[in-house]
């Protein structure tokens, strides 16, 4: 197989398997009336503690008027609260409820077994070795549109 075709064909399995781990997990948390999204946001909060909306947005990868959105949907579930931020007055904080703490502890586990279940397609070494590799390939693609957006690459580009 030449270099090209071996790009293309991890690509092809790369999207394949995400997609497919991505369904069972969205099936998992829906189990429980939440997004996969919404579960992010919890997800980060539970373990991170409060956090300014645009470290949420961040860490779940998502447009800062998705996590507006996001945080509004689960605030009015009385599971998410927004904080002022001492600081900087424009600046928010979201957080966990006493009930959004206490409805996460009770399905994160159950989260958490539904992906060992799924990943234990491959050996823990495997999945060791497999992490290693996409963050690799993850921030080599991350190096690249950095060198894109600076005024130098694109000189050279010309």
């Amino acid at each position: 197989m030449d270099k090209q075709a071996a790009a293309l064909k991890l690509w092809v399995v790369l999207a394949r398997a995400y997609a497919a781990v991505s369904e069972r997990a969205a099936r998992d948390v829906a189990r429980h009336g939440l997004t996969l999204a919404e579960f992010a946001v919890m997800e980060a909060l539970y373990h991170k503690g409060q956090l300014l909306l645009g470290e949420v947005q961040k860490k779940i990868l998502v447009s800062s008027g998705g996590v507006t959105y996001l945080v509004d949907r689960l605030e009015q579930r009385g599971l998410v609260e927004r904080r002022l931020c001492a600081e900087d007055r424009r600046a928010r904080y979201a957080a966990l409820t006493a009930d959004g703490q206490a409805f996460m502890s009770r399905i994160f586990p159950e989260h958490a077994e539904c992906i060992t279940e799924v990943a234990s397609a491959l050996t823990i070494e495997q999945q060791q070795q497999i992490t290693e590799l996409l963050r690799d390939l993850g921030r080599h693609a991350a190096d690249d549109l950095v060198a894109e957006k600076t005024p130098a690459a694109n000189e050279r580009a010309r």
